[in-house]
């Protein structure tokens, strides 16, 4: 790095080979802007917990710390895990190799004295524990590449409960059980914190009518935020609090972003806080965009993460083939926008962050990943979806979800060639292998491309096109009461954009050059 006194403007030399240049004026301007509407006065510190110490909450932490750590009179940046985790000896061993390898991290733990530590450890003199090596910049995940040190806290009430800005970075298996706990320690809270979820995933839910539940909103809005004495049932009612819900996703490999890779993403939510967050959060090499569309976004995440797991399978099958990856890319997106159509009146395109997003996790994430383990035979179904050294696999809970729920007979739509009503799962080949492999374990990862060859396979294009033209929400609003799902029938141009409601009457609508 090159560090230039003038103007105060820092120099940084990136390891993808561009220079980025940060402002420290500016850095600080955006962090009292945030600190204004907060509500923060002098001495008074804007205090940010992320919850949860997997990749990428580690490295979203580790963003905000080298950002912003240096004003510490104005913000506070602490991260919460769990106590007791043990470090294996093999990664003891591999962890002490890369601090080894990085004359930079060496310094700074000798300077720390903190590396005696490690060399104890790599003899087998010593068990190191997760929460004790975050605190030098290490995530268990991601081993090999060490962050900057973290303010580590493992009692999640001390964590959270004058918390501004709570980060999620759980599992979304995980998400429920966390902020129930934390909900016991939110009752007697006056202020409403800020949430970002960074949480991928969605459960499935059967009664009293089949409807997904987005794990993180359905978890706050249900579980912690009617619990503040400052909100009524009517303003939960009428949405006043999901101005402090937003989710943050883009196409983010953990390791290659705080490796200063360039990468972009959307934060998601009311405009109250999303587009302050979003300039808040924007640095060089992470570009932050504000959406509204919460709903597609982390529904998309939670599908990616399953048909990655398929792209794993399909990449180590086909010996890397090009051309496989892109036949099934092709279908596994028709698949994606056919359930999105499912899920929600007007879900946002499959363009931007959003197919970013879905395009870089088939590539390369932990989902891949695994699907590759399971192809190449080095891992099996029965072993589980926690993987040492790469966390929960998110695909596998999620695959089973959204196989149930669109498994349920209410929800049938008509069949393009047999001209009947089947369930929707009928229509996505794909998420149907991708069961019997994973969840029923009735064939192997070679069904992958059995289901890609099928030779009565549909043209993809037709999938999207039943989805546009009959959609149900299945998604619960918090706060109000469920009815049976509503379906609206949507019309071609040649009906001259007329859209037929539940009630049987009928509704103009805009008309476009793609129905």
């Amino acid at each position: 790095s090159m560090v230039g006194s003038i103007m105060g403007v820092v120099h940084n030399t990136y390891s993808n080979g561009g220079v980025g240049v940060q402002n420290c004026n500016g850095v600080e301007e955006k962090l009292d802007g945030l600190r204004r509407l907060v509500g923060k006065g002098d001495g008074d510190p804007l205090r940010i917990v992320s919850v949860g110490a997997g990749a990428w909450g580690s490295v979203f932490a580790a963003l905000l710390q080298d950002s912003y750590g240096q004003f510490r009179d104005k913000i506070q940046i602490r991260i919460w895990r769990r106590a007791g985790r043990a470090v294996d000896r093999g990664t003891a061993e591999h962890l002490f190799e890369v601090i080894n390898s990085r004359e930079d991290v060496l310094r700074r733990l000798i300077r720390r004295c903190a590396y005696l530590k490690y060399v104890e450890a790599r003899l087998g003199d010593r068990t190191l524990f997760a929460d004790e090596i975050l605190k030098d910049g290490f995530c268990l995940n991601m081993i090999d590449t060490p962050l900057c040190p973290l303010k580590v806290v493992t009692n999640l009430q001390e964590a959270v409960w004058d918390a501004d800005i709570v980060v999620n970075g759980l599992p979304s298996t995980e998400t429920r059980e966390i902020f129930e706990e934390i909900s016991k320690y939110w009752k007697e809270r006056i202020t409403v914190p800020i949430i970002i979820s960074l949480s991928k995933g969605i459960e499935a839910a059967l009664e009293p009518v089949p409807h997904i539940v987005i794990t993180f909103l359905l978890c706050i809005m249900c579980l912690v935020l009617p619990s503040f004495s400052t909100i009524c049932n009517a303003n939960l009612t009428a949405g006043v609090s999901m101005e402090n819900i937003l989710y943050l996703g883009g196409p983010n490999i953990a390791s290659e972003i705080y490796n200063k890779e360039y990468a972009n993403a959307r934060i998601c939510g009311a405009e109250k806080w999303r587009k302050p967050l979003a300039k808040f959060l924007r640095q060089p090499h992470f570009i932050v965009w504000d959406n509204s569309d919460l709903i597609t976004h982390e529904v998309m995440g939670g599908l990616k993460n399953v048909y990655a797991i398929g792209a794993g399978m399909v990449a180590a099958l086909t010996n890397e083939s090009a051309t496989s990856k892109s036949v099934y890319f092709a279908h596994c997106t028709s698949e994606m926008i056919f359930i999105t159509h499912l899920l929600t009146e007007e879900p946002e395109k499959l363009a931007g962050p959003l197919l970013a997003d879905t395009y870089v996790t088939l590539l390369k994430g932990r989902n891949a990943w695994y699907g590759q383990m399971l192809a190449k035979g080095q891992l099996r179904p029965d072993m589980g979806d926690s993987i040492s050294g790469k966390g929960m696999i998110q695909g596998v809970s999620a695959v089973e979800a959204f196989f149930e729920l669109l498994s349920q007979s209410s929800l049938n739509v008509l069949h393009p060639e047999e001209n009947k009503p089947v369930a929707p799962v009928e229509l996505c080949p794909i998420l149907k292998t991708l069961y019997k492999i994973l969840i029923s374990r009735e064939q192997s990862s070679q069904a992958i491309l059995k289901a890609l060859r099928d030779e009565n396979l549909n043209d993809p294009r037709e999938r999207i096109e039943i989805a546009q033209s009959h959609v149900r929400i299945l998604y619960q609003i918090p706060g109000k009461h469920w009815t049976q799902p509503r379906e609206i029938r949507k019309t071609s141009m040649a009906e001259m954009g007329t859209t037929i409601k539940p009630d049987g009457s009928t509704l103009e609508t805009c008309k476009t050059e793609n129905p």
